[in-house]
């Protein structure tokens, strides 16, 4: 079975420094596959080169069986791969209904939109109690909620997410990954980047284990969960 994301062997540099250097994992449709490591170790940056917004000094990406090498961002969310980034861009001025509409701008299907606006507040329900309100006035968690439920508005055969938990409160952040577990239990694919090592692995079916832009340790997340060195370094466990 030919999985749904292969990565081959990819780098990615910032002018002289390789920030990733020759990283290959793939992703099964259904699953949830994590990155985990420390600030530095290139998770964004690998995400965001499978996105199109890096360019790759080398190596492979093949996303439902078409190479995505040179191919604009634009186009890429149109093949069904979408990006949840780092640090949420959600438009503040905006209301939420708006910054959801945004998410759907590739498609033309005026009914499919406003139904899956009605899946976003299923999802989400405090966005859909505030539809009307701008998005800048949310606090970090509910933006979190809009980045996410916007991303989705592409239906994206494999949703990317990066760092949904950053900077939110333990009781939001345990909302947000009770909400990714929500969404895989409804088949959706997620490629899942996230510091909360213990929260992601234990969503996860694999995780891979980043240090200075290679995979160290690659498992299932269960494995990667009871694995010694994983607890020491990233678990916070003597």
């Amino acid at each position: 079975m030919t999985a749904l994301l292969e990565v081959e062997d990819l780098r990615v540099a910032y002018g002289k420094i390789e920030a990733v250097k020759g990283i290959s994992f793939s992703v099964e449709a259904g699953q949830v596959v994590t990155l985990i490591g420390t600030n530095g170790a290139g998770k964004t940056t690998t995400l965001r080169t499978l996105s199109g917004l890096l360019k790759p000094l080398g190596g492979t990406v093949v996303f439902d069986g078409k190479p995505l090498t040179g191919v604009p961002a634009h186009k890429i969310v149109a093949l069904g791969l979408a990006h949840s980034p780092e640090g949420r861009h959600i438009f503040p001025r905006l209301s939420i209904a708006e910054n959801l509409q945004l998410g759907a701008f590739l498609r033309k299907d005026t009914e499919g939109i406003a139904k899956d606006i009605e899946r976003a507040y299923e999802l989400f329900p405090i966005l859909g109690e505030r539809r009307t309100q701008a998005a800048g006035t949310l606090s970090g968690g509910e933006q979190q909620m809009l980045a996410m439920g916007r991303a989705l508005m592409s239906r994206p055969k494999l949703l990317m997410l990066d760092e949904p938990s950053m900077g939110l409160s333990p009781i939001m952040m345990q909302k947000i990954m009770a909400t990714i577990a929500e969404l895989k239990a409804q088949g959706t694919t997620i490629l899942l980047v996230e510091q909360n090592a213990q929260a992601a692995l234990a969503l996860a079916d694999q995780g891979h284990v980043m240090e200075i832009g290679k995979i160290v340790l690659s498992g299932t997340g269960q494995s990667l969960l009871h694995d010694e060195s994983v607890r020491k370094a990233y678990l916070g466990e003597d």
